[in-house]
């Protein structure tokens, strides 16, 4: 019952500052989550972002469902999902309650623009360790670049490509092109585990003809 709790407590917390929602959330993710609670790991982290893309619905909450499924079951998945969602449903309440052409007001478009120039900053860092953890050879950034220019294109090209199809294509084109890779690094860690046994084999051949 206390995970349950402290799941729902976590994910309270989470939503109540998810403006910007999905990438601009991977840094609060990573320090709440990561870091601070060591309830996932930074990789499977961006597994969950990449599924929640994927998936309907906002993003960060899909990930907060992923979360806590992996902390506790289908229960645990969906108290997280109810923590992420109450601040933002009871402030919405609140707003359409008591206040009228809330986005009109003065002070709030000004507050708008600030909270736009931090979830800028956010994207940003998100992406840097996004690229850091994703592009690592020349492999990945050969996919980073065709991606980006399919997405860059998109205005030239006779049909609209959906985000999901691109990173379930990604994700297919990721696997064919590391599945030569691991059958190259297994052959290698084969042939090693052969030299290595047949070096014992001679050793021992011939400890025992000194004995003779």
């Amino acid at each position: 019952m206390k995970e349950l709790l402290d799941l729902y407590i976590a994910f309270l917390r989470i939503g109540a500052v998810n403006f910007g929602g999905g990438y601009a959330m991977l840094p609060l993710l990573e320090e709440d989550l990561v870091n601070r609670r060591h309830w996932t790991t930074m990789e499977d982290l961006l597994d969950y972002f990449a599924i929640g893309q994927c998936t309907p619905g906002i993003i960060a909450l899909n990930v907060s469902t992923f979360i806590g499924h992996r902390k506790k079951g289908i229960l645990g998945g969906i108290t997280a999902t109810l923590g992420f969602l109450t601040a933002p449903i009871a402030i919405i309440l609140v707003i359409a309650s008591f206040l009228t052409n809330f986005a009109n007001y003065p002070v709030v478009q000004h507050a708008f623009a600030g909270i736009r120039v931090c979830v800028c900053v956010l994207i940003l860092q998100a992406v840097l360790r996004l690229w850091g953890k994703a592009v690592v050879d020349k492999k990945t950034l050969g996919l980073y670049l065709a991606v980006l220019l399919l997405m860059a294109g998109q205005s030239y090209l006779p049909v609209s490509i959906p985000a999901a199809a691109l990173v379930i294509g990604s994700g297919f084109f990721g696997f064919l092109l590391y599945k030569e890779t691991d059958q190259a690094l297994k052959a290698s860690q084969n042939a090693k585990d052969s030299k290595g046994v047949s070096e014992k084999k001679t050793d021992r051949d011939g400890r025992g003809g000194k004995k003779a």
